[in-house]
């Protein structure tokens, strides 16, 4: 069939990506399900940092590509095999699929599928290969979905069905920041009854894992970013302090558990700052690969300190994105505070350069 996406054909290009417009709009060739796949009308998809660093260089990926991973959308057609999802059933994509077959996937979350990472570094599907042409050349899936499009040929391991309630874009931030966020918090951190805790950098995981802290119902939320603008906001959604790192070092926080979303070398020094002695640091966030950080071996030894990765929010999607609806079903998790904007496809390069100067938390595309 016949789709329209954003494609990117080189990487590395120079901002501001309004004027040097490295997404271009195509039409392109969709291949029809195969075996254990779905074709999915996406409906919304959420603007991620996973989607920036491919366009800057930060995370090389091969091109052409069509970019987009955080979405959702009607189930319209079922490959061979799939017995478990219906045509009209409402899915959300996950960017690490889970084989359930490696040895990284027999630890309940902690260490990413070792095929679906393998699978999404060569720009193909779980199942194998790509189903995506232009001019009888193959186009790379980015992150096993692709979903700024129409439709996308999505491996079912790649999805979580949720209920026809969930609005669209409430669904596609349950799929990526609500699930990375969340995660940090609930699975890596494991806050005790009575914990305070810190979250280093309010962007759309960040803001995430916030929200996800005060579902808990433990000790203070506390937000930390050099934004005076997310700091507002922070308060807006809950946070019981929202202090820029100057001042949160300076007043001497210090809390069991710390969770750095930023993916910036200063930020997750501050995070170590703002750890409490016997408590955990948990980086989520996705630095430049050469990026690198300072901290002391001594400290991490006479603190008894964690430091602990997370990614993907250390999580089995089939298991937390339920959870995570279900709070929201219940009021206890307002997801759609997370979106800043809803956009159009042509908007996408202007949105770029909103979410690399830090001006959103999540910016939506709604198909």
């Amino acid at each position: 069939m016949r789709i329209r996406g954003a494609v990117l054909r080189e990487i590395g290009a120079a901002r501001p990506f309004a004027e040097t417009r490295p997404l271009d709009l195509a039409e392109l060739e969709l291949d029809e399900p195969g075996p254990g796949e779905l074709l999915v009308r996406i409906e919304a998809a959420g603007l991620c940092h996973s989607d920036l660093s491919v366009v800057d260089g930060a995370r090389p990926r091969p091109v052409p590509m069509l970019l987009g991973h955080e979405a959702a959308g009607i189930v319209e057609a079922v490959g061979p095999g799939v017995d478990d999802v219906r045509v009209g059933t409402r899915v959300v994509t996950t960017f690490l699929p889970r084989c359930g077959e490696c040895a990284a996937c027999a630890t309940d979350g902690r260490l990413p599928c070792e095929r679906g990472s393998a699978s999404n570094g060569a720009g193909e599907l779980l199942s194998g290969g790509r189903r995506l042409h232009e001019g009888g050349a193959e186009v790379h899936h980015h992150l096993g979905v692709s979903a700024f499009a129409t439709h996308a040929v999505i491996d079912r391991r790649s999805v979580v069905p949720v209920g026809d309630d969930v609005p669209p874009a409430v669904a596609a931030v349950l799929g990526c920041a609500m699930l990375t966020g969340g995660g940090a918090v609930v699975n890596a951190g494991r806050p005790r009854e009575g914990d305070d805790i810190v979250v280093v950098g309010l962007g759309g995981v960040g803001m995430a894992a916030l929200l996800a802290a005060r579902s808990l119902g433990l000790g203070r939320v506390i937000g930390v970013d050099a934004v005076p603008a997310k700091l507002d906001t922070a308060r807006e959604l809950g946070a019981d302090l929202a202090l820029t790192p100057d001042e949160a070092v300076e007043q001497g926080l210090r809390a069991p558990v710390v969770v750095e979303a930023a993916g910036h070398p200063k930020a997750f020094e501050t995070a170590l700052a703002l750890t409490a002695p016997g408590g955990t640091t948990v980086t989520v966030g996705l630095p430049h690969p050469d990026a690198k950080s300072s901290l002391s071996p001594l400290v991490l030894t006479a603190e008894a300190r964690t430091v602990i990765g997370s990614y993907l929010g250390s999580a089995v999607p089939a298991r937390d994105i339920p959870r995570y609806e279900q709070l929201w079903r219940e009021g206890r998790l307002p997801v759609e505070a997370l979106v800043t904007s809803e956009i159009g496809l042509e908007d996408l390069n202007e949105a770029l350069d909103t979410l690399a100067d830090g001006r959103a938390i999540r910016q939506v595309v709604r198909l």
